[in-house]
């Protein structure tokens, strides 16, 4: 049975001189891992090597007896590149990538995670590369992180404290609010003690998480912050650290 979709390579490594194993993420059938026979080939049904981050038509046979699909048709209407070929755009495009693959599962479709993933690209192609075009980069990638915990079913609380309901008061100076894994969401000062694994917010880091909006205008100081908790986050979720994780942290 030949199934089509649109979807965008996350994974594509070589099977032989001719062919590769692709894994794409498509909008109706969510994740697949297909084998694409003679892709390589300068003359093939896919124009060539099919390159991560390539967005497009797609045609698959799936078998229910093999673990990999076969790909028959590839019709690719853009291949996505990072603003300037900037090295860190093309980290948080491969952070990204490596985060949705490990949450999500073969065959399980989330159409909303696409598109997010698909405008992810999208604006992360967009514009020049400049030292205020990293910070944006930066904030576009926790916006799609948090859309990624959503859908996956990790989605925190961020409007009130996990433990006791306390709504976070963003206008009261003396507030302290701290985030935990554990709890999946926000703590309060007075509940702070009950969960080792805390992490005290700054009040701009705190307000951002409690609306949102504010991410794409924020600092990159807080945007650096908010970065490393979601990796403390994804490192709690997945029982280590995302390999990318490195090259998208500042120190």
């Amino acid at each position: 049975m030949l199934i089509k979709d649109i979807a965008i390579c996350i994974r594509a490594i070589d099977y032989s001189e001719t062919s590769q194993i692709v894994t794409f993420f498509t909008r109706a059938n969510g994740k697949i891992r297909a084998i694409a026979k003679g892709s390589k080939r300068a003359k093939s049904a896919f124009d060539g090597a099919i390159e991560i981050f390539s967005y497009g038509k797609i045609v698959f046979a799936d078998s229910k007896k093999e673990k990999l699909a076969t790909l028959t048709e590839f019709e690719q209407q853009t291949a996505f590149r990072p603003v300037g070929d900037s090295l860190f755009a093309l980290n948080c495009c491969q952070f990204a990538t490596e985060l949705l693959s490990d949450l999500t599962n073969d065959y399980d479709p989330h159409p909303e995670l696409f598109d997010s993933f698909l405008q992810f690209l999208k604006d992360t192609n967009e514009g020049q590369e400049t030292k205020d075009e990293g910070r944006k980069t930066r904030a576009l990638l926790i916006l799609f992180q948090l859309a990624l915990l959503k859908e996956a079913g990790f989605q925190p609380i961020l409007n009130y404290c996990v433990n006791c309901k306390t709504q976070y008061a963003k206008r009261d100076t003396r507030y302290e609010v701290y985030f935990s894994s554990s709890a999946n969401g926000l703590i309060c000062k007075d509940c702070e003690a009950g969960f080792p694994d805390r992490i005290r917010l700054t009040k701009d880091a705190g307000n951002c998480l409690t609306n949102l909006k504010m991410i794409a205008e924020s600092k990159e100081k807080t945007l650096n912050e908010l970065e490393r908790i979601l990796v403390h986050h994804f490192t709690d979720i997945l029982y280590r650290p995302p390999k990318m994780a490195k090259y998208i942290l500042k120190t």
